[in-house]
């Protein structure tokens, strides 16, 4: 029988998916250590994994012979697993996309409305008692609908913000990626990230994390957003050079930002924590019931593919 290994506590509807197999269960909710990692690739026929699971090119090369040949991810992104390195080791990597696509988008444009609208602010002002009753000058933010977001990355995700923002807020749409696509939307194309950041409301990434978008915000382009202009980062944290963020935010640079992940997550500083001008989530993008059960499924259907001799349907 196939042994598979499982690094996180999974949604309980997932587990009978895996009849016929041998299953472990690691029931933890922090990611798995240097020596865990070694243990299940030399242990396991396969092994499920999840963000902050760091997969690197030192874990493969202390087991360089993995008995284990499939490294199935919970989750779209995968910048936690060094993928040339799992694939010289021998071993299929797969992913779950289009599951979180919905989640993720909403997320965005419940950030966008916080930072815009100053909610997480408003909030505090209850809770603390400090509210002393409506006036006319009371907490003025920005009013969202007719502005202009600028997407960076316009892939699944990003499609899907870029289709909420048009068709909800009567947003216009304007996108940085590696080239045009065809939409079916009206959206202008920027080669220029700058460029871009100079003429939107909203700026939102929706990129994914790698060598190549790391702080693809920096204090470069935060300098070039209007001084009213919000950040939203729904991507991977070290998209965003987080210190520059803290800097454009203290000073006013920028109007606000809304951030669902964090550079050091799970560590925040606590210099971002104090600011009023910045909405913090713990990294909720997917936090649905259906849509973690849904990648769950498709985390076992790559699992199982692969282990009857099947290309599994979303290899990375």
């Amino acid at each position: 029988m196939r042994k598979v290994f499982i690094s996180r506590i999974l949604p309980d509807e997932v587990y009978p998916l895996l009849e016929g197999l041998e299953v472990v269960r690691r029931d933890q909710t922090h990611p798995l250590s240097h020596e865990e990692m070694c243990a299940a690739l030399r242990d396991y026929d396969a092994v499920m994994c999840t963000l902050g699971d760091q997969f690197s090119a030192e874990v493969f090369a202390e087991v360089p012979q993995p008995r284990c040949k499939i490294l199935a991810n919970f989750g779209v992104g995968y910048n936690h697993i060094d993928v040339a390195a799992a694939q010289a080791a021998g071993l299929v990597v797969t992913n779950t996309p289009g599951a979180v696509t919905d989640a993720t988008a909403d997320i965005a444009m419940t950030l966008m409305l916080m930072s815009t609208r100053r909610a997480g602010e408003g909030e505090r002002l209850v809770r603390t008692d400090r509210w002393e009753g409506w006036h006319p000058t009371q907490m003025l933010g920005l009013h969202l609908t007719g502005k202009a977001v600028g997407i960076v990355g316009m892939g699944r995700i990003g499609q899907a913000i870029a289709r909420r923002c048009h068709y909800g807020f009567g947003m216009s749409v304007k996108y940085f990626g590696r080239g045009p696509k065809e939409l079916s939307f009206d959206a202008t194309y920027y080669d220029d990230l700058y460029a871009l950041a100079a003429q939107v409301d909203v700026l939102v990434t929706a990129v994914p994390g790698s060598p190549q978008t790391h702080h693809i915000i920096d204090a470069a382009v935060l300098e070039a957003m209007q001084p009213h202009a919000h950040l939203i980062n729904i991507a991977r944290g070290d998209v965003v050079d987080e210190e520059a963020l803290i800097a454009a935010l203290r000073a006013g640079t920028i109007g606000g930002a809304g951030l669902d992940v964090y550079e050091f997550e799970p560590r925040v500083p606590q210099v971002l924590r104090d600011l009023d001008n910045v909405v913090l989530l713990p990294h909720l993008g997917t936090a649905t019931d259906e849509v973690r059960v849904d990648m769950g499924r498709m985390m076992v259907e790559n699992v199982q593919a692969f282990l009857r001799g099947e290309t599994p349907p979303n290899p990375v």
